[in-house]
C-alpha cells in the first residue's frame, strides 16, 4: 500500500477526509469521534434521536434519548467539529420496534439491537453519510475491520476482546456496507477506551455501558409487547410434550424456548423430579410446551434471510454462536437457496431459539449467518 494512506485506508491527508461519526452519547463512540478528530480527520458526529417524551414506550436513561444526545452534542461542541441530531423515531418503531413486537406475537425471542443495526444504522445512517459527501462511517463497536492481503476486500472479524466482542449483533452487515464502514476500537479493550477517554477529557469518561435493550431498560419485555399490542396477552394453556395439561399462562409473549423459571406451574416437576422447560412456544394453539432439558436437545437448526460475506458453498467447516454471550461451537454449514441455510452440529445444544440470530465463523473471520426459523434433533426427530 502507498505510504500516504491514511489510518483509515484512504490515500489522501486526514483533513481531507470526511468521516461521519455514529454517536449514541456513550463512551465508545465518543472516544472514536474524538481521536479521529485529534488525527485531524474532517469529522461530522451524528445522533440518532429514536424517540420523543411522548412516546408510548418509556425510555428514560436509554441510549439515543435526551442525556445521552446531550452528551455527544456536548463532546462535538467541546472539540469544535460539527454535529446533528436526527429524528429516527419513526424508522426506530417501524424497522425495530415493531419487529420485536410481531417477533414474540409469533412465539420467538427477537434480537432488536441486530435489526437496529441493519436497518436504522448501516441503512438509513449510511444514507446520510452519504449524503454529507463522507468518505466512510466510524462507529465505536468492538469489532475488527480488516483488508484481505489477497483479494484487497474488507473482512469483518471479532474483536481483541472477545468480552466486548459486538461481531454477533453485525452478522448482517453487507459488503457494500462493509466497505463504508470503519471499527476503529476493534484492536482495544474497554480500559483503554476509558483510559483515552480520560486524557481526551471526554465528559462521559466514566458512564457506565448500556445493560439492557435500549427500549426496554427495566428487561420487562412483555410491558412493552402490551404497550404496543394489547391484545397482546392472551391466556392459554402450558402442556407437557405428552399434551398433558399442567397449567396455565397468561400469553405466549412471557416464554422463551430454553426458560426454566417463573413459567407458573408451580413447584411443578417431571416425574424423575427434574426441572421443566419451555420446549416449544405455538401461538397457533397458544400453547405453551414444557418438558425435560433433554427435550431441549437440537442438532440441526435452520435459518433464513441469510447474509454471507463469503462465496464458499456447501459443506463449509465454521465456528457458530446462536446466543451473543457463547463460546462459538463446530457446525457444519450447508448453504439453501433463497436465503436460507441449514446448520449440524456434531454435539446436540440446549435452549436454540427460532428468533434469535446464528452468526457463523471462519476462525475470527464473521462469514455471515441468518435469523433461525426451526431446530430438529435427529435422533429423535423432535422440532420446534
Amino acid at each position: 500500500m502507498s505510504e500516504t494512506v491514511n489510518s483509515l485506508g484512504f490515500e489522501k491527508a486526514p483533513q481531507d477526509t470526511r468521516v461521519v461519526v455514529a454517536m449514541s452519547g456513550g463512551v465508545d463512540s465518543s472516544v472514536t469521534a474524538a481521536l479521529l478528530h485529534e488525527e485531524g480527520y474532517d469529522v461530522v458526529g451524528v445522533t440518532l434521536q429514536l424517540y420523543d417524551h411522548g412516546a408510548t414506550i418509556d425510555r428514560k436513561g436509554a441510549c439515543c434519548a435526551g442525556q445521552d444526545i446531550y452528551d455527544a452534542k456536548r463532546i462535538a461542541e467541546e472539540l469544535r467539529f460539527p454535529h446533528y441530531v436526527l429524528n429516527y423515531e419513526d424508522n426506530f418503531k417501524e424497522s425495530v420496534i415493531d419487529d420485536f413486537v410481531e417477533t414474540y406475537l409469533k412465539g420467538q425471542t427477537p434480537i432488536p439491537c441486530v435489526k437496529c443495526n441493519q436497518t436504522v444504522k448501516f441503512r438509513d445512517l449510511l444514507k446520510v453519510a452519504h449524503d454529507l459527501g463522507a468518505d466512510c462511517m466510524a462507529t465505536g463497536h468492538y469489532i475488527k475491520r480488516t483488508l484481505n492481503p489477497n483479494t484487497g476486500h474488507a473482512e469483518l472479524e471479532r474483536a481483541i476482546d472477545h468480552g466486548k466482542d459486538q461481531s454477533y449483533f453485525l452478522f448482517a452487515t453487507t459488503q457494500d456496507q462493509l466497505n463504508f464502514l470503519r471499527f476503529p476500537l476493534g484492536g482495544w479493550t474497554k480500559d483503554v477506551t476509558r483510559h483515552h477517554a480520560q486524557r481526551l477529557g471526554l465528559n462521559n469518561a466514566d458512564k457506565p455501558d448500556s445493560q439492557d435493550i435500549c427500549f426496554v431498560p427495566n428487561g420487562d419485555y412483555a410491558s412493552v409487547v402490551k404497550k404496543i399490542n394489547p391484545k397482546a396477552e392472551k391466556a392459554g394453556d402450558i402442556v407437557s410434550v405428552d399434551g398433558t395439561v399442567l397449567g396455565h399462562h397468561k400469553g405466549v409473549i412471557h416464554y422463551t424456548i430454553g426458560q426454566r423459571k417463573g413459567i407458573g406451574i408451580g413447584g411443578g416437576v417431571n416425574t424423575d423430579n427434574s426441572p421443566f422447560y419451555v420446549i416449544k412456544i405455538d401461538p397457533d394453539t397458544n400453547q405453551v410446551i414444557v418438558g425435560t432439558k433433554e427435550a431441549l436437545a437440537r442438532d440441526i437448526i435452520s435459518i433464513d434471510q441469510c447474509n454471507w460475506l463469503i462465496h464458499e458453498e456447501d459443506n463449509i467447516e465454521i465456528m457458530l454462536k446462536f446466543r451473543s454471550v457463547m463460546k462459538p461451537i463446530p457446525a457444519l454449514l450447508r448453504r439453501g437457496k433463497s436465503g436460507t441455510a441449514t446448520l449440524t452440529l456434531p454435539t446436540p445444544q440446549y435452549g436454540i431459539a427460532p428468533g434469535q440470530a446464528a452468526v457463523c465463523y471462519l476462525n475470527d473471520r464473521v462469514i455471515g449467518g441468518g435469523w433461525i426459523t426451526g431446530t430438529e434433533n435427529s435422533a429423535v426427530k423432535i422440532a420446534a
